[in-house]
């Protein structure tokens, strides 16, 4: 599958793991089967323009939010924060504040 699918997939797994979602709570609020929830997330299905935005409403998401920062550059360039936006959707709201003091308290001593 496409790489978009794929990163779309991935941001929505991590939007419902965040909001503590299982694949089949996720599918009854958006009116899908759960199998096809696991096949977007994993980015084995293209899915629908309809079905996307069926599946970030009942996330409580914005499509604009869940399509942000992607595209517009070539996809062979790393995207580093990106990279770690994507990183910090899969944790909780303690571990990313614990993970933002760490990089603060990184940066005050780099020059060290």
């Amino acid at each position: 599958m496409n790489e978009l699918a794929k990163i779309i997939g991935q941001r929505i797994r991590n939007y419902r793991t965040q909001l503590g979602l299982s694949q089949e709570k996720l599918a009854e609020l958006a009116g899908c089967h759960p199998t096809y929830i696991g096949q977007v997330e994993r980015g084995e299905k293209n899915a629908t323009l309809e079905s996307i935005d069926k599946i970030s409403s009942s996330l409580n998401i914005s499509l604009s939010k869940l399509f942000e920062h992607i595209g517009g550059k070539n996809t062979s360039d790393r995207n580093i924060p990106l990279e770690c936006y994507e990183f910090l959707l899969t944790k909780s709201q303690e571990e990313q504040e614990q993970i933002i003091k760490i990089l603060m308290e990184m940066d005050k001593y780099k020059g060290n």
